[in-house]
């Protein structure tokens, strides 16, 4: 293992031990628990359910996308 792989270990031992997840959803803040992700999760998908379509147009996704976001269960990545 080159130099870069150990400390990525190390990090991820320490995530593990302190009971934190690795956040690797993008926009996800870091440094948040297994339970932040969580919560994070749940909170902006039922944000994303309340956009109307002028919104959803800049932000980029369509209607049948946002439901589709915003229904997934909290736990899936």
């Amino acid at each position: 293992m080159n130099g870069l792989s150990d400390v990525r270990l190390m990090l991820h031992s320490q995530e593990l031990h302190e009971g934190r997840a690795p956040c690797v959803q993008a926009g996800c803040p870091p440094g948040l628990s297994r339970w932040g992700v969580f919560r994070h999760r749940w909170v902006t998908r039922k944000a994303l359910l309340d956009l109307d379509a002028k919104q959803l147009r800049d932000v980029g996704i369509s209607l049948e996308q946002a439901r589709a976001e915003g229904l997934k269960p909290f736990w899936r990545g």
